[in-house]
């Protein structure tokens, strides 16, 4: 349950998020997972369905606000975060979410991310990651990895990927976490918490296109093989994982290793996990396992820090200046300063 739902919150189910629209994502998207969640989880955070607003950009996962039974806005390419800080400025009271998809924010959408990251704007940002360009129909994105063979790179891409979680700390983002689609109950609790974060809430899902990039998550998401691959963060937890939970990673430095428990290390020789530290470092280093040859990709929220946000800190600003010198006069701003007539 929400911690803002009072006695007096509205009374919803899942079905009164869903919308009167035929839902057009492919058999099998991961889409319709991420969809299901998140309307299983809006009627737990005490929030009225008319103060939901859903901005999207293009991309498949931008249909999302057809699919939502809230107000929503299905915007341009990549500017799916500004359109939403325009939103959550003008209207403080509304709870703002951005569907967005890895060419969409990652790309053409980069510039604008970093800066609702930077600024901290009360939006929550989910970012349907499926490392392809789906709705264009199969060519690699910017989180592809090196060497994919797609229709715009038949050799193999040459590109190294982003990886949004790295993007995500260096910006400065005050809420930072990953999930996956096929995981409904912890993603569930992701878009949880990030609901109730104050500041930019921003979740990496990992999404499978089953028709351009089908099994590029099933290392981490199928029961076989999830243990030995995944590793969910826990605040205060240990970093344990692998079949039976027999193995743990401890940090020397700056350098992780992964350690054996069963063979002369215990518990507590183990890196335990703080998703409030402050220092952003430990954070960057769960990020780069991606990256690390035998280590499993972290899961949960990697970091979240206690920061005013950029949408309470203007009105604020704004409320200060008008108490101190006045509504202030339109006609009288105009005419100030340096100006001229001509005749």
């Amino acid at each position: 349950m929400a911690e803002n739902k009072t006695a007096d919150s509205p009374v919803y189910s899942a079905k009164d998020f869903a919308s009167d629209q035929d839902v057009r994502w492919c058999p099998g998207c991961g889409d319709y997972s991420i969809l299901a969640q998140m309307q299983r989880t809006a009627p737990d955070l005490g929030i009225k369905k008319e103060n939901f607003v859903w901005v999207s950009g293009i991309g498949c996962s931008s249909r999302f606000p057809y699919y939502m039974n809230t107000y929503g806005f299905h915007g341009i390419h990549g500017r799916a975060p500004s359109i939403a800080s325009g939103i959550k400025i003008n209207r403080p009271d509304l709870s703002v979410w951005v569907a967005t998809g890895d060419g969409d924010l990652m790309s053409i959408g980069g510039n604008h991310f970093i800066h609702v990251l930077r600024r901290n704007i009360d939006i929550k940002i989910l970012l349907f990651n499926n490392r392809i360009y789906g709705l264009t129909k199969g060519q690699y994105s910017p989180t592809s990895e090196k060497g994919k063979k797609t229709k715009s790179s038949p050799f193999g891409s040459i590109d190294y990927p982003f990886n949004p979680l790295q993007l995500a700390i260096g910006a400065g983002g005050t809420f930072i976490a990953r999930s996956m689609d096929r995981d409904p109950k912890h993603l569930q609790q992701m878009m949880l918490r990030a609901a109730k974060h104050k500041g930019t809430a921003f979740i990496e899902i990992f999404q499978n296109c089953n028709i351009f990039n089908d099994g590029t998550f099933e290392l981490f998401t199928e029961k076989t093989s999830r243990p030995d691959n995944v590793i969910y963060l826990e605040h205060h937890k240990p970093l344990i994982f692998g079949q039976g939970q027999n193995k743990g990673i401890l940090v020397d430095g700056f350098t992780p290793k992964i350690v054996d428990l069963q063979n002369g290390y215990s518990v507590n020789d183990l890196w335990v996990h703080d998703e409030f530290d402050q220092d952003p470092v430990r954070a960057m280093i769960l990020a780069r396992f991606d990256e690390l040859p035998g280590f499993p990709v972290p899961v949960g929220i990697l970091r979240q820090e206690t920061k005013s946000a950029y949408d309470e800190d203007l009105h604020q600003q704004i409320s200060n200046i008008k108490k101190n010198k006045g509504e202030g006069n339109l006609k009288d701003l105009l005419f100030s300063g340096n100006r001229w007539e001509i005749k």
